[in-house]
């Protein structure tokens, strides 16, 4: 079946790779799918996942770390943001962290947490750029093993790139002619010529007779102005896909849309497709113009025709299934693996089967702790892991899949018995049990027990264990006769060598102490009661005592021993068995106390006759509150009033006994009334008892303010409010009672009944001034008064209002003569005169001037002393009395008076700016010595002048501020002191508020760059500072030109800030700030350069122009002669292998000879551009690259051959170094060695042989040793010795590890300092 070609092309690729070594079984597997869409870096997708395991077996209940759901790769365009979402599970809990796989740290804002609701762990990254684009590390740890789920971030342009070729259209013959008829119609004319090509139009007129040409094509322009526009364009339909069982589908379209919000819809037949329902199967998505179906896991089931519906249209295609017949890709080869290691089979089929087995000697294996099976996303690759194998193990594993079957055996090597843990020295106490264990490597082994030399049998006193690895020899009831010496032997089938370990017993006197005291027991009558003690030592026996006597008596109690534990049961509690408890053993005593803890109870009752029944008290007298209650122990008892708590105090006192709680309020007031409440607590319960207090006492006043519903001559009528509280008994009367204003004593006027509150009374006289108290009256005697406000009958006369202040017209030292005006009131009568008075300066005493009022309102106050300050003041007198005295006139002294000053001198601007001017000025020549200087200004478009300040000012300097820019101003100034002010003098010319001109100037010290690097995709920032009046204007250009489109330019008066969010490559360039004002202008350059990616090299050829060598010239990437730091690496690959290695760094040149090359093997070969941000592209060779292996014919004699001795003694030629390592980092140490035969080479950690400890990690090959330390801590410090030996001899090499924290710099200082003395290069 032919299979339609997709726009989209997917190339997938699967690798695996097993590593097996002495310490443990590395395994990874990776899978990458490759799209081609819109990337700045890649455009393919990573998803891959490993494994490092740490221990050989696993508890039981605790297991490796697993991915219950997978982070999954993500693609999303520059601005959006990406969230990677991770769900694990393993015992002990693992712990989680993300990074990049570059090493470049994560960017800062991102979020890594725990989603506690979904229970994921998330990393959230925002704002992507494409230095974002990576491949993100999921790394999942605990103390068993570390699982690595690797998966990519491709970061896409947002803006989509179309392939114009596909969207051109192919035009069509033109129509056939048809049969031409007669049309006389316009309209119906028109409607021909638009179906027709235009350069056919003038033809077709003549057909039909129509000979104005030019006017029909104008109307015929008109009328397609006013045709909408086609909804919907179809720049590429859709097309027919065919695809494999289990891969994924994808139908797409290209389309114009007039509405970017049309509605469109996916079908399968006449169905629509809901992606959020289906469980990932289909999958719409856009990009740009382009609208794409995926459909995953193709299977039968979605053959048909699926159709895409956009606004009027419908487009359709027909998705085809083929399915391949199953096949195995590669065959089962036999495996060898070394005992305890884990044993890994792996197999991958043409395509997906429900029903794939794996088998062990014709057995079907399941999945459990020892089989772990595992099948790949897309079902074809399947993987049988046999973890710890064990001789039993050796056998024939096969696979079977559907009719195929594959079979290879599994061969196992057997290992040494070493000790994982040796016998520990023992000290045990007589009669107990003493117990010797040790752990080996291997639970096949044979074992034989000996004391001080001699052969132990299994009996009584002494039992022989052996389950799996471990081994253990427990000695019963030990006596001091057993202490001694003990070894046990192991051995294994096949193996002559015996294995020892050996240990010391001693045993000690026994001496028995309490290890977990009795703490003190409540318990309610009825209930269980129970006390128990734990001793060290479960041989010793014990004694129970109740209150200092042996308990003997042993009803209704149980004593009970369980080893060390002993207790003693009480099995119902009552008042017989309370008391002081006493545990007695050999060398060991304990006590507590045995109570009965019942909770509080208050009779039924007694609630229900407190609820009914409020407590009733008078006032002034004492309430006794007494509530009976049940509990033991004694409950806390409080008392609460209204909700809140009451405390102790003068008036309040509260009791308690076994069986009541009392609460006595004395001298009780009106606010006591309220709901009172008893809470019991104790810690076997609470109650609750709730009462209402009533408190009877006099009424509070009524409520007002009165109000006065008539006021004349002859009757007075008020209103007011009933009291707020009656005082608990009903209000009887209110009582009125009156007094005239100046008077004390009050009258009674008159009563109302308790019902009403409106009283009058024509108990008045006219003008007189009333003020009338009510007083409400209840069983309790009477309230406070409610006094009313003072009210006149009818029209009042008051005094009269204030006279104005007092102005001072003439002063002499012996006289001042003063004026004021009459009040503006008069209070209803004529003013009959004025009172004046007088005071010295900081006096409060006021003296009349003279007996009788003053008739006019001028006055000249004689009889004053000399050079002394006065004050002076007026009160207004009429019928009703004096009024309110006036305002105090001005101090003035009594002398002779002093002359104004005269003009000021010399006013003249001193300093401007944006918001102020400074103005100064010399004393007047003229008049008295001025106290002041009173400055006034106004703008130019006002003609009033202003104060620039409320006092006078006091120095010959003032700045005015709060001035508005460039706005023009006068001023004028006047000297003031007590004799007056003097004449004003303003200055000749207007003043602007602005600075003095100045040419524009940069701010050097704000540290304004003239060469920045920024890397592609962040921001590029240029602020400057600068200044000039007035303010300049700011021009940015780019190599000349002003700068337009992409970047954010902010200006102020002296400042500027160029911003490009995100670079690219070509905005590098040099930039340049222009300055220019009226008085000048300035320019600053930047150089500025945009680091990226490089691109890659072009053109690889290869050529072989010395023999055996090949040579390959390329093109030149434009980003070398950019950028000083780029250049080329280059990078081989032999065909039979898919690792590429390393053939040269650094290259700057485009041209490299490859030398070292095998003849007859084929070499493929690579070129990529690097620089600081970090490698292009690769550049791939097309074909691979053979030398040929040329034979030669050629004659030669031949020398008599002399065997020549190759042996030498073992050697180093490159020592061990020391290394410095930060903890939690991997430490890995390299030497070279030689030696003929090869030499054996042994590790040690001081003394210590480590060669096959499992937490290092031992490689030697080709004459180098590689010691790999995984995850250094502290305890890894020291020194390391590798030592080599043959039979020609032996040597030795050492170095030191030295193992610090991150925030150790001291350290780090220290060994770095040594290590350069010693030009050794160390990297951490």
């Amino acid at each position: 079946m032919a299979t339609q070609v997709m726009h989209m092309k997917s190339t997938i690729q699967q690798h695996s790779s097993i590593e097996v070594s002495s310490s443990q079984t590395c395994v990874s597997q990776s899978k990458i799918v490759e799209e081609e869409v819109v990337s700045r870096k890649s455009s393919a997708t990573v998803e891959s996942f490993s494994m490092m395991t740490r221990s050989f077996e696993i508890p039981p209940g605790e297991s490796y770390p697993e991915f219950v759901e997978k982070p999954r790769p993500l693609t999303a365009p520059e601005g959006d943001k990406a969230i990677f979402r991770a769900k694990i599970k393993g015992n002990p809990t693992p712990k989680v962290t993300w990074k990049r796989e570059s090493g470049i740290p994560i960017k800062e804002g991102s979020k890594m947490f725990f989603d506690s609701i979904n229970k994921e762990y998330v990393l959230k990254l925002e704002s992507l750029g494409s230095e974002d684009a990576d491949n993100y590390k999921c790394v999942v740890s605990n103390t068993h093993a570390d699982a690595i789920y690797t998966v990519s971030l491709i970061v896409t342009e947002s803006q989509e790139k179309l392939d114009f070729k596909k969207m051109l259209k192919k035009r069509g013959p033109p129509p056939p002619k048809k049969a031409v008829k007669k049309v006389v119609d316009e309209k119906e004319m028109l409607e021909i010529l638009s179906k027709v090509p235009k350069k056919d139009f003038e033809k077709v007129c003549m057909e039909y007779g129509f000979t104005d040409f030019r006017g029909l094509l104008k109307k015929l322009k008109e009328m397609k102005k006013k045709v909408e526009v086609e909804a919907v364009k179809i720049l590429k339909p859709l097309e027919d896909v065919a695809a494999k069982v289990d891969s994924t589908a994808v139908f797409d379209a290209i389309l114009e849309l007039k509405d970017p919000n049309t509605k469109m819809t996916w079908l399968k037949g006449d169905e629509p497709l809901r992606s959020q329902y289906s469980l990932g199967k289909y999958d719409m998505k856009q990009m740009g113009t382009k609208y794409m179906l995926y459909i995953t896991n193709v299977n039968e089931k979605d053959l048909g025709t699926y159709k895409l519906s956009v606004a009027d249209k419908i487009l359709s295609a027909v998705l085809k299934v083929i399915d391949e017949p199953l096949s195995f890709l590669a065959e089962l080869k036999p495996l060898k693996v070394t005992e305890r290691q884990t044993a890994v089979f792996e197999i991958r089929l043409s395509k997906k089967v429900p029903n794939f087995t794996w088998k062990f000697n014709g057995k079907e294996l399941k999945r459990d702790d020892k089989y772990e099976i595992i099948s790949s996303d897309d079902g074809l690759t399947h993987t049988l892991k046999i973890k710890d194998v064990r001789p039993s193990d050796i056998g024939e594993i096969s696979v079977e899949a559907g009719d195929l079957v594959q079979k290879a055996p599994l061969i196992i090597e057997r290992i040494p018995i070493k000790f994982i843990s040796n016998l520990k020295n023992v000290r045990v106490k007589e009669k107990g049990k003493a117990c010797l264990e040790c752990e080996l490597t291997s639970k096949d082994v044979t074992l034989k027990w000996l004391k001080n030399g001699a052969v132990i049998q299994k009996s009584n006193k002494y039992s022989m264990n052996h389950e799996g690895k471990r081994a253990e020899l427990i000695i019963d009831d030990a006596e001091l006769t057993d202490s001694g010496e003990y070894t046990v032997i192991a051995m294994q089938d096949n193996d002559p060598k015996e294995y020892y370990s050996t240990a010391n017993v001693t045993v000690e006197e026994r001496f028995a102490t309490v290890k977990s005291g009795m703490s003190d027991v409540q318990a309610p009558t009825g209930d269980p009661a129970e006390l128990c003690v734990v001793l060290n030592d479960e041989k010793v026996e014990g004694v129970w005592l109740k209150d200092g006597k042996e308990i003997t008596d042993m009803r209704g109690i149980q004593i009970v021993k369980q080893g060390a534990v002993h207790k003693l049961i009480i099995d119902k509690m009552g008042e017989k068995f309370e008391g002081k408890y006493t545990f007695r053993a050999k060398g060991a005593e304990s006590e507590a106390t045995i109570a009965i803890a019942d909770p509080p109870v208050i009779d039924e009752s007694v609630l229900e006759m407190l609820a009914a029944h409020p407590v009733t008290v008078k006032a002034g007298h004492t309430a006794s509150i007494k509530i009976p209650f049940k509990a033991k122990p004694m409950p806390k008892v409080s008392w609460f009033k209204d909700g809140i708590e009451v405390t102790e105090e003068q008036k309040i006192a509260m009791e308690k006994a076994n069986d009541y709680a009392l609460l006595t309020i004395s001298n009780c007031v009106r606010e006591d009334s309220g709901n009172i409440m008893l809470k019991l607590k104790s810690d076997c319960g609470s109650a609750v008892a709730n009462l209402f207090l009533n408190v009877l006492d006099k009424p509070k006043p009524p409520q007002g303010k009165v109000e006065f519903l008539e006021r004349t001559g002859k009757c007075i009528k008020m209103k007011w409010k009933a009291p707020k509280d009656n005082g608990g008994k009903q209000v009887t009367h209110f009582i009125i009672e009156r007094k005239m204003v100046g008077k004390k004593s009050w009258i009674k006027v008159g009563e109302v009944e308790g019902k009403h509150t409106i009283f009058a009374t024509d108990k008045v006289e006219e003008g007189r001034a009333y003020q009338f108290r009510i007083l409400a009256v209840n069983s309790e005697g009477l309230s406070e008064p409610l006094e009313t406000e003072e009210v006149f009958a009818g029209e009042p006369i008051e005094p009269p209002g204030l006279a104005t202040q007092p102005q001072v017209t003439d002063v002499t030292k012996e006289a001042i003569t003063i004026t004021w005006n009459p009040p503006a009131t008069d209070g209803g009568s004529p003013v009959q005169g004025y009172i004046v008075e007088r005071r010295k300066k900081g006096s409060n005493l006021w003296v009349p001037v003279t007996k009788d009022p003053v008739k006019d309102t001028k006055f000249k106050v004689d009889g004053l002393l000399e050079d002394t300050e006065y004050e002076f003041r007026v009160t207004a007198v009429n019928r009703a009395g004096p009024g309110q005295p006036s305002i105090p006139s001005s101090s003035v002294a009594a002398k002779d008076p002093i002359k104004p000053p005269g003009l000021v001198k010399g006013l003249h601007v001193i300093d401007s700016c944006n918001s102020s001017i400074s103005l100064a000025w010399e004393e007047p020549d003229q008049g008295d010595l001025p106290s002041g200087y009173i400055l006034e200004m106004r703008a130019e478009d006002t003609k009033e002048w202003t104060k620039c300040t409320k006092i006078p000012i006091s120095g010959t300097i003032y700045t005015v501020g709060g001035l508005q820019e460039r706005q023009k101003y006068f001023f004028r100034i006047r000297a003031v002191n007590e004799g007056g002010v003097g004449e004003p003098v303003e200055l000749e010319e207007g003043v602007f508020a602005m600075p003095p001109p100045a040419p524009p100037k940069f701010d050097l010290s704000a540290r304004l760059k003239n060469h920045m690097v920024v890397r592609a995709g962040t921001a590029l920032c240029i602020p400057a500072f600068f200044s000039g009046s007035p303010p300049p204007s700011v021009t940015w250009q780019k190599d000349g030109v002003p700068t337009k489109g992409r970047e954010s330019i902010t200006k102020s008066k002296h400042h500027s800030q160029f911003l490009i969010h995100s670079t690219k490559r070509f905005d590098s360039g040099l930039y340049q700030i222009l300055l220019r004002n009226d008085y000048g202008e300035a320019h600053y350059d930047i150089h500025v350069r945009v680091a990226d990616f490089p691109r890659p090299p072009t053109n690889l050829q290869l050529v072989e122009e010395v023999p055996n060598t090949v040579t390959l010239k390329w093109d030149h990437t434009p980003d070398v002669m950019d950028d000083g730091h780029a250049h080329y690496v280059i990078l081989k690959r032999d065909a039979s292998t898919a690792t590429w290695f390393t053939a040269a760094e650094k290259v700057y040149s485009n041209k490299y000879t490859v030398t070292g090359l095998l003849p007859g093997r084929k070499y493929f070969f690579r070129v990529i551009a690097r620089n600081d941000i970090g490698d292009s592209d690769p550049l791939d060779s097309k074909d691979a690259w053979h030398i040929n292996k040329d034979k030669e014919r050629f004659n030669f004699k031949m020398k008599e051959y002399h065997e020549k001795d190759w042996r030498h003694a073992a050697h180093f030629i490159t020592p061990l170094k020391n290394h410095a390592v930060c903890r939690g980092h991997d430490c890995t140490m390299s030497c070279a060695y030689i030696g003929n035969p090869r030499p054996t080479v042994t590790l040690y950690k001081g003394n210590v042989n480590i060669t096959a400890h499992s937490k290092f990690w031992y490689n030697s090959t080709s004459g180098v040793c590689t010691l790999m330390i995984p995850t250094v801590t502290s305890k890894d410090s020291g020194d390391y010795t590798i030592a080599i030996e043959n039979e020609l001899g032996q040597e030795k090499c050492s170095c030191t590890l030295t193992v610090y924290d991150k925030d150790d710099k001291s350290l780090l200082d220290t060994v770095t300092e040594s290590f350069q003395k010693s030009k050794h290069i160390m990297n951490i």
